[in-house]
């Protein structure tokens, strides 16, 4: 799974007050427009309460600024791919909410299933398990949860807004109607 976004602002979506280095900065990612693209909004975390953008947020989370180096690949920080997600989303300094946490759990699912993440076992209260990151060896811990049917509706509403809803062939189409005739 990856998908090409906007790179990260240089100012907040809000006020347009410029972004230094360590400010901490929301990200959202928001299916909206008629084309029903996505969209990435960075504004300052103290800007976020008077934020409501137009259109499903697929997810947000609250990192640090932090200005891109003069020769620094800009086209290499537009692509989001299931892996920088997962990093983004579990970080510690993330605040969980129902949708990151659905997300998360979904994501480490199919980082494990891929090797990129190799299981460790559960934290000491049980209510979370703990991944090391294969390139990085950084240990992330994910809240446990139950994979329901609900579950996995409810991430393939968030997925389909990332990375759209499959297209239907034609001639699938096309063989229902013929076998009615």
């Amino acid at each position: 799974m990856e998908m090409h976004l906007q790179p990260l602002a240089n100012a907040c979506f809000v006020s347009g007050e410029a972004f230094v280095d360590g400010a901490r900065v929301a990200s959202y990612l928001v299916r909206s427009g008629a084309a029903l693209e996505i969209v990435r909004y960075d504004l300052l975390e103290t800007s976020a309460g008077t934020f409501t953008p137009e259109g499903f947020v697929a997810c947000k989370w609250v990192h640090a600024y932090k200005a891109r180096a003069a020769g620094e690949n800009a086209d290499r920080a537009l692509k989001l791919t299931a892996e920088n997600l997962f990093v983004a989303l579990a970080d510690p300094t993330t605040e969980p909410t129902p949708e990151n946490t659905r997300l998360v759990q979904f994501l480490a699912l199919m980082l494990e299933r891929k090797k990129i993440l190799r299981p460790k076992g559960r934290s000491n209260d049980g209510a979370r398990n703990r991944y090391e990151h294969a390139k990085s060896k950084a240990i992330f811990e994910v809240p446990a949860g139950d994979l329901t049917p609900e579950f996995f509706v409810a991430v393939q509403e968030q997925l389909s807004v990332l990375v759209g809803t499959p297209k239907v062939k034609a001639e699938a189409n096309a063989a229902p109607q013929e076998a009615r005739q």
